[in-house]
Order: structure tokens, then C-alpha cells, then sequence
């Protein structure tokens, strides 16, 4: 016995609302919640740089003892190995996906480092605070024509031994070669900031 359409639609309207009602369902299941349900459970593993903070440890950089600066330093560029904390699953360096246990190495990270030539920065302070009234950090920083000034006239009488020492001290006047005094790794260091077409501006807002 055929079933009898609802008394307040006929067959035509029946027909239509059966017909939207395949349509919706097949816009649900295809559609972009389709697709989120789909992928849902077979989400890719991020790669292991992409961590964020807390999923991850890097090892202290090893430190040559020579230059005080990481031992794999090169164009200013050192690379330190870091360790996904257990349970994480990533892609490491070699794009294997990998279950770590926090023992084994995921990727390595870029650090800055400096370029230096064996001009230490106590000994270019010692120098001009001592002898700087003959010239000696002048000569020792590679600048001969100013150490030979100051020596003749006795470090410009005083006044210019003071102002080398406090340029000195403040690491402003470096070696002439533009490379970096080597200064204990882990000691006080001057980090000079710049701004460049790619430094990020804050939009100022004025009352």
C-alpha cells in the first residue's frame, strides 16, 4: 500500500522539499565542514621550527674559548640544537616524522654571533685608562696616526686620553678593522639597535 503525502502538501511540493533536502545534505557533507570533519582526523604534523615557546629546548651554544663566541660561528650565523619536549610529533631537519621522547635532536636554531679579530676589549680599556696619554689604545685599536697625535701632545693634554677612555669603556670606538672586541660570551655587552626599511612601526595615535 503507497504511503499517502502530508495532507497539507501536494505531491509536487513534496517532491521539491525531498529534492532540497538531498541537496542540503550533500552541500553539508562536501562543503567546508565536510571537509573540516574529514581532515579532522588526519591532521599533518608541523614541522619542528614551527614550535612555539615551551614545546621545545634548545642546548647552550659550545664556546670558544680563543674568540668567546660559538664555535660553528659564520657569517655571523651559529646553529644550536634543539629538543621537542616528549610527546611531541613533528617533521625533523630531514622531513621525517618523528615521536619524540625530549632526547633526540628536532631542528637546529639560527643564532647571531659576532665577528672578531683578537682585539680584547679589557686590554684596549687597561690600555687607554693607563697608558692612553701616550696613544697606546690608539695603537692597539689599529689607528697609528691618532696614537702618534696624542703621544706628541700628551693625549691632547688630558682632555683627549679622558674622552678615548669613556669611548673605550662605552665600546662607541671599536677596532679599525670593524670587527667586534671579544668580550667574556656571557658578560656585559653593548647591543647596538638600528632601524631599516623592514623594522616594524607602530602607528602613533594622537589625541
Amino acid at each position: 500500500m503507497a504511503a499517502a503525502w502530508p495532507s497539507g502538501l501536494s505531491a509536487p511540493e513534496a517532491a521539491t522539499a525531498r529534492l532540497l533536502g538531498v541537496l542540503w545534505f550533500v552541500s553539508v557533507t562536501t562543503g567546508p565542514w565536510g571537509a573540516v570533519a574529514t581532515s579532522a582526523g588526519g591532521e599533518e604534523s608541523p614541522k619542528c621550527e614551527d614550535l612555539k615557546v615551551g614545546q621545545y629546548i634548545c642546548k647552550d651554544p659550545k664556546i670558544n674559548d680563543a674568540t668567546q663566541e660559538p664555535v660553528n660561528c659564520t657569517n655571523y650565523t651559529a646553529h644550536v640544537s634543539c629538543f621537542p619536549a616528549p610527546n611531541i610529533t613533528c617533521k625533523d631537519s630531514s622531513g621525517n616524522e618523528t615521536h619524540f621522547t625530549g632526547n633526540e635532536v628536532g631542528f637546529f636554531k639560527p643564532i647571531s654571533c659576532r665577528n672578531v679579530n683578537g682585539y680584547s676589549y679589557k686590554v684596549a680599556v687597561a690600555l687607554s685608562l693607563f697608558l692612553g696619554w701616550l696613544g697606546a689604545d690608539r695603537f692597539y685599536l689599529g689607528y697609528p696616526a691618532l696614537g702618534l697625535l696624542k703621544f706628541c701632545t700628551v693625549g691632547f693634554c688630558g682632555i683627549g686620553s679622558l674622552i678615548d677612555f669613556i669611548l673605550i669603556s662605552m665600546q662607541i670606538v671599536g677596532p679599525s678593522d670593524g670587527s667586534s672586541y671579544i668580550i667574556d660570551y656571557y658578560g656585559t655587552r653593548l647591543t647596538r639597535l638600528s632601524i631599516t626599511n623592514e623594522t616594524y612601526r607602530k602607528t602613533q595615535l594622537y589625541p
